[in-house]
């Protein structure tokens, strides 16, 4: 018995459209199909499969969190650190990056609109073609 992968996360959020933009925009995921819920929200995408869930609270009386709460963040496997790194600045995001002590992963950190930390692996062998 396995549980598997991480499928997805999902994030709630009264910041949507600046969230979808995030995601696009800035990390470079597409929004994609979403399921005909009773509620708005969206579905972005990577690699072809749905890895960000966004619910959208604008229209209830569920208050923002002002970050992930107990999730301290979320991790993506990823590739060209140095490319990622070029498209945060050239947005001017704020970001950090960092080696894996051992010099097997770089990391990139950013966090988005709604305070969630983005963790983006890399792995070091692989980027040094």
């Amino acid at each position: 018995m396995s549980v598997g992968m991480l499928d997805h996360f999902n994030i709630r959020t009264r910041k949507l459209a600046e969230t979808v933009r995030f995601y696009e925009d800035i990390l470079g995921l597409t929004k994609g199909d979403r399921p005909d819920f009773a509620f708005p929200g969206a579905w972005l995408y990577s690699d072809g499969k749905p890895v960000v869930h966004l619910v959208d609270i604008a229209p209830t009386s569920e208050p923002q969190k002002p970050d992930s709460g107990v999730v301290h963040h979320i991790a993506f496997a990823s590739r060209d650190f140095s490319g990622m790194k070029q498209r945060l600045q050239s947005k001017g995001v704020t970001f950090r990056s960092r080696e894996v002590p051992g010099g097997f992963i770089w990391q990139i950190f950013v966090s988005d609109p709604n305070g969630v930390l983005i963790e983006l692996n890399y792995n070091a062998a692989a980027e040094q073609v």
